[in-house]
């Protein structure tokens, strides 16, 4: 449990990195704000045709007496609706990143570059970047519409999907959007998807202490947009543990520590977190 504060934290420590440096919040903001515009049309139109999709899908029930009927279908059209958030949830994210990708870039790199040590960098042209990361958006997009339809399903489940069912969808959604945030590090490390996936997988507590307070607040209208930034930063700080990498201070003590012990003859032990 220990690791789900970690996570948690760098989540907190990602939103004051920002917080303190304007410029980058500014710039981090517009991403997110194009990409709002885009879904807000999306899900008004979604709730208003919401219902008539699930009358249209259930033909067999029109004949259906009240108050089956409508119970029924009322519950169908908040499961359709509830699936297009969900979805929203894990693809804004996605999409955000990739209309922002050198802003994000950029944003991650200053992160680096204030921890101190190697700032790595892809070396890849823009377009080669954007590819990149568009495919393995797409390859998590995979997963995670499958564990969609599947938690969809299981929502018609009398007691378990009006309860289980929801806290599990927000640990799928939490644990994915994790790595799309940590994706924008990673990739710049040349770490690929699989690879990140492991990294994730060996430190899922973490992955969900980050991610699903990150989901719960995305939810709110407006809130995602000026979270990003901060989201994208605290990323990189959980990428950086993950990766078992060091600031510059702590590399500073290593170096000390390992040349007094060399004065004593005694080999200096390696620090790492």
């Amino acid at each position: 449990m220990r690791d789900l504060g970690v996570g948690f934290r760098y989540l907190l420590q990602g939103q004051k990195w920002v917080g303190t440096r304007g410029r980058q919040l500014g710039i981090g903001l517009l991403p997110g704000l194009v990409t709002l515009v885009l879904y807000a049309g999306a899900l008004v139109g979604l709730g208003y045709g919401a219902d008539d999709l699930a009358a249209w899908a259930t033909p067999f029930a029109d004949d259906w007496g009240s108050p089956w009927l409508g119970v029924f279908r009322g519950t169908l059209t908040a499961l359709v609706f509830a699936f297009g958030l969900f979805l929203a949830v894990i693809t804004f994210t996605a999409v955000t990143l990739l209309v922002g990708q050198p802003f994000y870039e950029s944003l991650s790199e200053e992160v680096d570059r204030s921890e101190g040590g190697e700032v790595p960098e892809s070396g890849l042209p823009l377009w080669r970047d954007l590819w990149i990361s568009a495919r393995d958006s797409l390859r998590i997009l995979v997963r995670v519409a499958f564990y969609g339809v599947l938690l969809f399903a299981c929502g018609f489940i009398p007691v378990v999907g009006q309860t289980v069912v929801p806290a599990i969808g927000f640990c799928v959604s939490g644990f994915f959007l994790t790595e799309e945030l940590t994706s924008v590090a990673l990739q710049r490390r040349g770490v690929e998807v699989k690879e990140r996936l492991r990294l994730l997988r060996g430190r899922r507590t973490a992955a969900l202490g980050f991610g699903v307070p990150l989901t719960l607040a995305f939810l709110v209208p407006f809130v995602a947009v000026f979270l990003m930034p901060g989201a994208v930063a605290g990323a990189t700080l959980l990428a950086r543990d993950l990766r078992g990498e060091t600031s510059g201070d702590e590399d500073a003590e290593d170096t000390e520590g390992s040349q007094d012990f060399q004065e004593e003859g005694r080999e200096a032990p390696r620090l790492s977190w």
